[in-house]
């Protein structure tokens, strides 16, 4: 009988397999630790099980085909994943399962995934995408300007609607929720979302386009009654946090054809599985999944210009997942958000491009004049980078933008 999970440099059909690229940290050689993986994540276990047949083990034992410096290249059977049920908490059991806790490995982290068409082709995708929602809100080229709602809980309806239609008067096109605020008894959905949509139609009605993203972020078997609630009550976007609630809940919503306006997806909790370089899950890893459950919109990092940790190089791949060619999917609108100021905007666009939603909550509620000066200031600083203008030079006719420089800069 002959298990050798090694295929050193086979070439494996990208049909016919799931491909991960893992990085390892550990005392084994390199391919002894790549056999590690293989075997736990598909037919193996500590010892030699006498139920496992050479045929099981043909058909469905992964395959090591890299095993090189600290890189393991593996492919998984594509018949691995099937089935009715299972969908992307079954892909993520076995390609990012167990191997985490493996004793023998100090540290290991999934870096890349390719998935075959015919296993894509079982998702929803992005509904809308990033062209969906420029064609929203009538910006075709320029980046998207946003703000959070700030503090993130605290504001009753009334005055968080406040602060996003003076983030509108201001000149911003995105607005939302952020991650920790649901349904609390200070500020519930139902009430929240009332006082924002008539605020977005009096912008509407005043000649400006603009859409509030609410968190719904809850319960699997509630999810789609809180998106019921929100989009009853007028929402122009829903907002989940994607590694709280489940990818089940994010592809349940874009599934659901009563699901009619875009979905904002957060990224919460992400630095656990993301942060250690030597453990975990990328970030590339996790954008491919939300694009293929249906987000139409991912935070994906302030490429070094904000307050949150950064592998630049790791944000630019998830950029490339999310605006790439992937299987006929829609491409998704990449997020900047955490820390962002107006003179952050030159040092984002210059490497994220104009494909880029760029998120500031305290770089518009902090200004010293208020929202509305904040939001202007936001929207002078990305006018200004579109026009090949200097931020110093631009802001000489723009005091907002010049007050937030003096302030941030």
């Amino acid at each position: 009988m002959s298990m050798d999970y090694l295929a050193l440099d086979e070439e494996l059909d990208p049909e016919e397999y799931v491909i991960c690229e893992y990085t390892v940290k550990s005392d084994l050689d390199i391919k002894t630790a790549g056999v590690r993986i293989a075997e736990e994540e598909s037919t193996g276990t500590w010892t030699h099980p006498t139920t496992l047949s050479d045929d099981i083990f043909q058909r469905y034992g992964a395959k090591v085909t890299e095993a090189k410096n600290d890189k393991v290249r593996i492919g998984y059977p594509v018949i691995d994943f099937s089935g009715d049920i299972g969908g992307i908490p079954q892909i993520l059991s076995i390609i990012a399962g167990n191997l985490f806790g493996l004793d023998s490995l100090e540290g290991v982290r999934l870096v890349n995934l390719e998935m075959p068409s015919k296993l894509v082709k079982n998702y929803p995708g992005p509904r809308f995408g990033l062209e969906g929602l420029r064609t929203i809100l009538n910006r075709p080229k320029k980046p998207l300007v946003g703000t959070i709602v700030k503090p993130k809980i605290g504001l009753p309806p009334k005055e968080f609607a406040d602060y996003v239609y003076q983030a509108g008067k201001g000149g911003l096109t995105n607005s939302k929720d952020d991650e920790t605020l649901v349904d609390q008894d200070f500020c519930p959905l139902e009430d929240r979302v009332n006082c924002v949509s008539e605020k977005l139609d009096l912008l509407q009605e005043e000649g400006h386009q603009m859409i509030h993203a609410h968190n719904i972020s809850t319960n699997a078997h509630e999810i789609l009654d809180a998106a019921d609630i929100a989009l009853e009550n007028g929402a122009r976007q829903l907002m989940v946090d994607v590694l709280t609630v489940g990818f089940p809940g994010l592809q349940a919503l874009a599934e659901d054809p009563s699901v009619d306006v875009p979905i904002h997806v957060h990224r919460a909790m992400h630095g656990a599985i993301t942060k250690n370089p030597d453990h975990g899950i990328s970030m590339p890893v996790i954008a491919k999944l939300v694009r293929m459950a249906g987000g139409d919109a991912l935070h994906t990092g302030t490429y070094g210009a904000g307050k949150m940790h950064a592998d630049i190089s790791e944000e630019l791949f998830s950029k490339e997942v999310l605006l790439g060619e992937e299987h006929d999917l829609k491409k998704v609108m990449p997020v900047s958000s955490g820390g962002l100021h107006p003179g952050l905007v030159q040092e984002l666009m210059d490497v994220s491009g104009k494909d880029v939603q760029i998120q500031a909550g305290g770089g518009v509620s902090g200004h010293p004049d208020g929202v509305m000066a904040g939001a202007k200031a936001l929207t002078q600083a990305v006018d200004a980078v579109c026009s090949g203008i200097g931020l110093r030079e631009y802001a000489k006719e723009h005091t907002e933008l010049k007050k937030a420089l003096d302030k941030w800069m």
